[in-house]
């Protein structure tokens, strides 16, 4: 039988978890919020027979070093014709676009400004699902909005702008609203362990961050060098199913393979001797069984890295050669 006194120490036991967990939460906003700012943006645009007007949207961003250099979206910047910072104290900055990478729809711009409240980055490679994440941004201009939830996977892909995959991305289910993008996902230390990104419409709970290794990494070469150098291989290609007698020759682990639709001229592929037809079985020796897979080796490769191309060719294994160019576009 419950008794009274029962009830009432249960009472007192769920009101002390509860506010002990308001409390950590108000911590980390406490540490996070002066780090996190408005990212408003101007563009151009035209119209037929109306001449041109201007549009303005706006989005978030996170300050990472005191001098004034702060992380946000590609997205959120991409095309502006102006950009203006909001810092958390109220005031009103003009920002210069460091540089971007739509690959991994981050960016970096700069505010005129010293001794800023700088985040710390987190170890995004040491997320656990289930853990305590927080959102912060200022959707729609209001500043320092935070909203809770947990890791809910880890280890996504999402398809960037530009085509390419971004990895390991982190799905929570702390509410984003649009004005959040470029804003961080922090862990229960405040340390910034992601930036966020998308979130799915029309679905509940279902949102994405790009890691903080990432993030870190991309936001160091913007700052160093204004863009990310990535090579390419130069190909369309298409999944195809092998044969089970191609598979058996040649001990595949698998029975389809990457096939090569076309070849860019005077790209890598073309220099190493690639065509329309072949199938891709590794490179460099590494199995790849997808477009994506592809797309993952070449993601950190720095133009002039070598790269050996392990192809079929009417039934015969050819090795290639080749060494990769710098993406342009």
């Amino acid at each position: 039988m419950v008794t009274q006194e029962d009830n009432e120490g249960n009472l007192a036991r769920a009101q002390g978890f509860l506010d002990a967990y308001s409390d950590a939460v108000a911590a980390v906003a406490e540490r996070i919020t002066p780090s996190v700012v408005h990212v408003g943006t101007t563009r151009e645009a035209r119209v037929r027979g109306r001449g041109r007007f201007q549009i303005e949207a706006g989005g978030s961003g996170v300050i990472i070093a005191p001098d004034g250099y702060i992380v946000t979206n590609n997205h959120v910047v991409a095309e502006a014709a102006r950009i203006t910072v909001t810092l958390a104290d109220g005031r009103e900055l003009p920002a210069q676009l460091v540089g971007a990478d739509p690959a991994t729809d981050l960016a970096v711009v700069r505010v005129d400004a010293a001794g800023l409240p700088a985040a710390e980055f987190g170890d995004s490679d040491a997320l656990r699902v289930g853990q305590l994440v927080l959102a912060v941004g200022s959707p729609f201009g209001f500043q320092a909005t935070v909203t809770s939830g947990i890791v809910s996977a880890i280890g996504r892909s999402l398809r960037s702008q530009s085509g390419r995959l971004i990895e390991n991305i982190i799905q929570t289910d702390a509410p984003l609203n649009p004005g959040n993008s470029g804003g961080p996902l922090v862990d229960a230390h405040g340390r910034v362990v992601g930036i966020n990104t998308a979130i799915i419409a029309y679905a509940q709970g279902i949102c994405f961050a790009v890691p903080s290794a990432t993030a870190r990494w991309v936001a160091g070469l913007l700052i160093k060098e204004g863009r990310v150098r990535r090579g390419y291989l130069g190909i369309a290609a298409q999944l195809k199913k092998l044969h089970p007698a191609v598979v058996r020759a040649y001990g595949l682990p698998r029975d389809w393979a990457v096939e090569v639709m076309e070849v860019t001229p005077n790209s890598p592929a073309a220099l190493a001797g690639m065509h329309a037809g072949d199938v891709i079985l590794a490179l460099n020796g590494a199995p790849v069984d997808s477009v994506d897979e592809i797309h993952r080796r070449l993601n950190r490769a720095a133009p002039g890295t070598p790269l050996s191309i392990t192809i079929l060719r009417g039934g015969e294994r050819l090795e290639l050669s080749t060494t990769l160019l710098e993406q342009t576009a």
